[in-house]
């Protein structure tokens, strides 16, 4: 059997390199010219910008992967901790930074509040837990029987991981003080919902973020990209990018091939990991879809990004790795982005300078920037909007570094709503898929499977397990475990 995947983010990917390990032939196929999906790299006059992701949190994800297949991440790239992780900058330019050094990060938490390492030392308890209980055992779940969740071990701490209860509330249970709740509350931002409507099981992104740390691998993201393409190609996996598929073609309810514009390929079994609305609602007629148009219309979905990729003719004095710019109010941002669903007035928005870091990443002397501000999907997009955006954020970065920097501008890219339709087909243009709420957990995330269509299959950050880079890869995994069940059924 041949299996065909369209896709090559990080879950397909690792569905590539699970199901060829088995000795399947496995056969990918891109839509753009460069593999890795959102993690592709833009590269101009020696500058190397990640396009997406740049936060590399819960590394036993990455390492797990490797480990499967004999190698470790040091065989395909450099991986060095940052110090500090990260800085979040607040109002009147307030610099909090967060140590890699777990005891420096309990003095910071009781600098600001009397008692705080202690409560922060229990916090951190119950999110590793989550983060181990999660990782072992609930993200592998396939999500296709409720049966999964009365599992023994799962019912039995099922309050324990605390899906039922609202993030901001388990936060503010601990700690007082605007700062640290502040500290806590930012990953959740990028899972899709606002802290009130987040589950509080996510406080594992909080074990991840202050207690493993984060990393960072020289060359960038993308390097992790390379290392999971040379798993792949180890065993056999054939890639084919500029594959743009078009069409699926259906009878007999298999998908007997699929078309680019082009080219038609016959094919036994395909995995879609690219958008999974894209296929149910575009490339499939209406009678095999697995979701209606209103259900896809009522789906909560993470937040678009406006980015800039910026080259800068000079290194900044300020700027750190990660910078989180919080000068403004976080609740405002987020409920333009979740509930008014329109562009921000005052918007929060994160720089990364991983040139500090990495000299690779820009030429001698010179800086390379990458800024993201959080939007609401399905916005309006044009460069009218995202010039003033630009001027806002540049001015508000000059006033943070104290220095010009608008005059040192030599590249300057956006990226927005449009060009993830573009390059992605993202619904909606957005960013991280399918927001994590209470709602969109785990069995009530699309399925897996087509109910209709009996071999074609579904992996990515609009299913199970959800946004984000390390659940990507997880999801790959899941699935190929999925289909080879099925296989050796047969």
């Amino acid at each position: 059997m041949r299996y065909s995947i369209i896709g090559s983010g990080f879950s397909g990917l690792s569905a590539a390199a699970y199901l060829s390990k088995k000795g399947y032939k496995v056969d990918v196929y891109e839509k753009n010219s460069t593999l890795g999906g959102r993690a592709r790299k833009l590269k101009y006059k020696g500058y190397t910008f990640d396009m997406g992701p740049s936060w590399y949190w819960m590394p036993d994800v990455f390492e797990n992967f490797f480990n499967d297949f004999d190698h470790k991440p040091d065989d395909f790239y450099n991986l060095i901790k940052l110090n500090p992780g990260f800085d979040i900058i607040f109002k009147d330019f307030n610099k909090i930074s967060l140590s890699s050094n777990w005891d420096e990060v309990l003095n910071l938490f009781e600098s600001y509040e009397k008692g705080a390492s202690k409560k922060l030392i229990e916090f951190i308890n119950e999110a590793e837990f989550k983060y181990n209980f999660g990782i072992k055992k609930l993200v592998h779940e396939p999500g296709v029987s409720i049966k999964e969740l009365f599992k023994p071990e799962i019912f039995k701490n099922i309050f324990k991981l605390q899906i039922f209860s609202s993030y901001r509330k388990h936060v503010r249970k601990f700690f007082k003080n605007h700062y640290l709740r502040s500290i806590l509350e930012f990953p959740v931002l990028f899972l899709g919902s606002t802290p009130q409507e987040t589950p509080a099981l996510y406080s594992l992104m909080a074990y991840s973020g202050l207690k493993q740390g984060t990393f960072y691998p020289i060359g960038g993201f993308n390097k992790v990209v390379e290392g999971m393409v040379k798993v792949c190609k180890e065993n056999g996996v054939k890639f084919y990018k500029n594959f743009n598929v078009k069409k699926l073609n259906i009878s007999d309810n298999l998908v007997k091939s699929i078309e680019s514009d082009s080219k038609k390929i016959n094919i036994d079994l395909l995995l879609c990991s690219n958008d999974y609305q894209f296929v149910d609602q575009q490339l499939l007629p209406k009678k095999y879809s697995n979701y209606s148009k209103k259900y896809w219309e009522s789906r909560v979905m993470s937040p678009s990004c406006l980015i800039f990729y910026i080259g800068v003719s000079k290194k900044l004095k300020k700027l750190n790795h990660h910078n989180l710019f919080f000068d403004e109010d976080i609740d405002n941002h987020a409920h333009e982005i979740y509930k008014s669903k329109k562009w921000p007035s005052r918007p929060l928005f994160y720089a990364s300078a991983t040139s500090v870091t990495d000299k690779s990443t820009a030429p001698p002397g010179k800086e390379n920037i990458f800024i993201l501000m959080p939007i609401s999907p399905g916005l309006k997009d044009n460069d009218k909007i995202r010039n003033k955006y630009f001027k806002l954020i540049i001015s508000r970065l000059e006033k943070y570094c104290n220095e010009d920097i608008n005059s040192y501008i030599e590249f300057n890219k956006s990226y927005c709503v449009k060009d993830f339709i573009d390059d992605y087909n993202s619904y909606k243009g957005n960013a991280y898929g399918l927001a994590n709420t209470l709602l969109q957990t785990a069995n009530l995330k699309p399925k897996i499977f087509n109910r209709k269509i009996k071999n074609l299959f579904y992996t990515g950050q609009l299913t199970v397990p959800g946004p984000g880079v390390p659940p990507s890869i997880i999801s790959g995994k899941v699935v190929s475990e999925y289909l080879l069940k099925k296989v050796n059924k047969k």
